[in-house]
């Protein structure tokens, strides 16, 4: 709860006044007095107790206060939108595809049967390289992609919240299959002319899950921050597509030619609320691949049979997914939910437990409990994954087509970009809710939101 600047001096007041008519009222019952004899009542060594414990109760309450993780605030973000020169429509996309001469007649229908399912619009963008043909790679070309998604969404994000780039303490950046030297980081730290002290950190090789490390990683550095005053982290989450366009026919590994769109996102945190909008509640992150070879492998960057470098997509991707967000919902539950469905959700379990054991033949078997997240949260950032992977989050879930059309929307315009710079932060006043899922295999709602809410990079629910 909040006050207005102008309410506080007139509680400081209140409060006062209470205080010393207490006061007033104590002494003239002779309370303090009271006190002082009960305190010598007591034996010597009882004194030294007595004595000792308020100072250590007071030294305690205030290093409890003064060491407790400072609140991390979302000031705001910006988004790479796209230039005309980029844009792709999917006739245009297709013919391309259709011009290059290592794709035969079966691989362009394959192609074109993905792209109809594919949920993305014509507003989507690819890099110029790829407007060639053949398409044309190379490290300079990649770094020019680079530095176009980077600082156009760094410079709108500046521009947006007034701060200047030298009073950013950290970078924290996520780039997965693009990593340069010097590193993106170290781009950015010289364009901006960043200040000396500066921490800056580069994430490579997660996939979209690196996006969510990002955020978790700055929250903490700026919670680790023990200087008064604020303090800024920037956190900036992109992909290259020049340098892992795929020319070969192995059909999974096309998959990434085909559904991957250009696009990059940029953040700015901060530990003092005085420009925030958000505010981080929750942050939890439920890893999955190092428990099974399926998840590890779900996405995986390898030559094929002729030595073409490419993403290797498994048919097992949507299953792992499924897998990671129950394991969420289990994850998040406790900390969002409401006690009601908390007591359902254990009571089912307790319940399917127990008559899985009976000797009964011809059982109904029960199907897990999902628990109402709707009754906790007022909106629902997925995963644009493409149409299979919304749909099966909302099956899960079981939420209305009103409370996916943000990630339908967003995959239509964008198109599946390969980052997901997510967070979800609450207002210091109202009661907008938000969760978000990223489906990979580290799976996360990165927090519950009260109040203002964003998922970086692709939908924003102001």
């Amino acid at each position: 709860m909040g006050f207005s600047p102008h309410a506080k001096p007139f509680l400081v007041i209140v409060i006062l006044l209470l205080a010393c008519t207490i006061l007033h009222d104590t002494t003239e019952l002779g309370l303090p007095m009271r006190l002082v004899r009960w305190f010598h009542a007591f034996p010597y060594n009882h004194h030294l107790f007595l004595t000792g414990l308020l100072p250590t109760a007071v030294v305690a309450i205030y290093l409890t206060m003064k060491l407790r993780p400072r609140t991390a605030y979302l000031v705001d973000y910006a988004c790479f939108k796209g230039t005309p020169t980029c844009r792709v429509p999917i006739s245009m996309f297709i013919e391309h595809m259709n011009l290059l001469p290592f794709l035969d007649v079966s691989s362009i229908k394959f192609i074109t049967r993905m792209l109809e399912r594919s949920g993305i619009g014509n507003e989507s963008n690819v890099p110029p390289t790829m407007h060639y043909i053949p398409v044309y790679r190379s490290l300079k070309e990649a770094r020019a992609e680079a530095e176009l998604v980077v600082f156009s969404a760094i410079d709108d994000l500046f521009a947006k919240t007034g701060i200047a780039p030298d009073a950013v303490s950290i970078v924290v950046v996520s780039c997965s299959v693009f990593d340069p030297v010097p590193s993106i980081g170290d781009m950015i730290v010289s364009r901006y002319k960043l200040r000396h002290d500066i921490r800056a950190v580069n994430l490579s090789g997660m996939g979209c899950s690196a996006g969510v490390t990002a955020v978790g990683l700055a929250t903490r550095l700026l919670q680790a921050t023990r200087h008064h005053g604020a303090h800024y982290a920037l956190i900036v989450s992109s992909e290259t597509l020049t340098s892992n366009f795929y020319e070969g026919k192995e059909r999974p590994m096309q998959l990434s030619n085909i559904l991957f769109r250009m696009g990059g996102a940029a953040a700015l945190l901060s530990t003092s609320k005085k420009k925030a909008r958000f505010r981080l509640r929750h942050f939890v992150r439920t890893i999955t691949g190092a428990a099974s070879d399926a998840a590890y492998s779900c996405i995986f960057q390898e030559e094929d049979a002729d030595g073409e470098l490419g993403m290797n997509l498994s048919k097992d991707l949507p299953t792992v997914a499924a897998d990671a967000l129950k394991a969420n919902i289990t994850a998040i539950g406790s900390l969002v939910l409401p006690l009601a469905e908390q007591l359902l959700f254990v009571l089912h379990g307790a319940t399917s437990f127990v008559w899985s054991k009976l000797p009964i033949d011809g059982k109904r078997v029960f199907r897990p409990y999902v628990p109402d997240f709707r009754k906790a949260f007022d909106h629902f950032c997925i995963h644009t994954g493409g149409p299979t992977a919304i749909d099966g989050v909302q099956r899960i879930l079981g939420i209305s087509d009103e409370d996916v059309e943000p990630a339908r929307m967003t995959l239509y315009r964008f198109g599946r970009v390969m980052l997901h710079l997510r967070a979800f932060y609450g207002r210091f006043t109202g009661s907008l809710r938000v969760i978000g899922w990223n489906l990979l295999k580290e799976d996360g709602p990165i927090g519950e939101i009260r109040g203002r809410a964003v998922r970086l990079g692709h939908v924003v629910l102001p």
